[in-house]
């Protein structure tokens, strides 16, 4: 039965890629993916990557259409630096609950209270923040953001673990917002001591948005696009991964003769596996749900991503 169960599965994935490649001609439509997407997402995007490649891709495509498999405000910031496409989202729920941490009011209390402040916020965040931020920046080019500025005084929001690996690579100060991860955080050095007792000859590669003294206990920390390229280039064959599980797909893809152990199994981000494959083809169907920034947000937002993308 299982066999069989399965056999229809393939089946149906196999009908619904055929289906999506008609619809990607007639829309004019990109699909754009996430690394944390389920591996049938992956496995049909034009492009897959962390947050910060996905957002040049978005600013620099000549589809029509704009699919972003990933979580909503990754599609409210293509939508922001594509404002003439159509963006589509698969699942409209598929949010994220570090984003939601941080709100418009708080961060306005905050700036009053420090006028001559930088704000940098995190991608992590919706359009209503960006609009309030000075510069955004992704995991990928945090630190070099930072280094970028010239501010006494510079706010970060809203990722604290993010936030306090930055201040400690780069040796500035930052007032840094109480927000996290909750699937980064949930990683615990008891967690990474037993997987180092278990695979002696891995190396721990961890992302910055782990606990602080998870991300100590790093061989190598990164985005994570540097993770899977670091994990590519080495001569070492096995590795346990702190960051989210679907990034697996592209770490075996680039490296099938290497073993990949993620750090626990609670690394699974709930709101990026709402996405599906029906659900992808379903979108371009019915050209729903698109995603909508108002255009005086997105006006305010744009400035902060634009900043974010020239930083080299």
């Amino acid at each position: 039965m299982e066999a069989l169960a399965l056999e229809r599965k393939q089946e149906q994935n196999r009908e619904l890629r055929v289906r999506l490649e008609q619809l990607k001609k007639e829309r004019n439509a990109i699909i754009l993916a996430h690394y944390y997407q389920r591996d049938e997402i992956q496995e049909v995007a034009d492009f897959r990557g962390d947050s910060f490649l996905l957002a040049q891709k978005a600013a620099e495509t000549d589809a029509d259409v704009i699919v972003f498999c990933g979580v909503h405000f990754m599609g409210e910031s293509a939508k922001i630096l594509a404002p003439n496409k159509t963006v589509l989202i698969p699942d409209e729920r598929a949010g994220c609950p570090m984003a939601d941490m941080v709100n418009v009011d708080g961060l306005r209390k905050l700036k009053a209270q420090h006028p001559n402040a930088k704000v940098v916020t995190y991608i992590n965040s919706s359009a209503e923040i960006k609009a309030e931020t000075d510069i955004c920046c992704t995991s990928a080019n945090a630190v070099r953001v930072i280094e970028s500025l010239d501010a006494e005084e510079i706010i970060w929001v809203p990722d604290k673990n993010l936030g306090q690996y930055v201040q400690d690579q780069t040796g500035k100060k930052l007032i840094i917002w109480e927000g996290y991860c909750n699937t980064h955080d949930m990683l615990t050095v008891k967690d990474v001591v037993e997987m180092r007792a278990k695979y002696p000859e891995a190396e721990f590669v961890v992302h910055p948005e782990c606990r602080p003294e998870v991300v100590a206990m790093g061989d190598y920390v990164g985005s994570t696009t540097s993770i899977i390229d670091y994990c590519k280039k080495s001569d070492r064959k096995q590795f346990i991964v702190g960051t989210e599980d679907g990034t697996g797909y592209q770490l075996r893809k680039d490296s099938p003769d290497k073993e990949f152990h993620f750090a626990t199994k609670f690394l699974v981000c709930p709101n990026m596996k709402v996405n599906n494959l029906k659900k992808l083809v379903k979108c371009l169907e019915t050209m729903k749900p698109q995603i909508y920034v108002p255009p005086a947000v997105a006006d305010k937002a744009r400035t902060s991503l634009e900043r974010m993308l020239q930083v080299r």
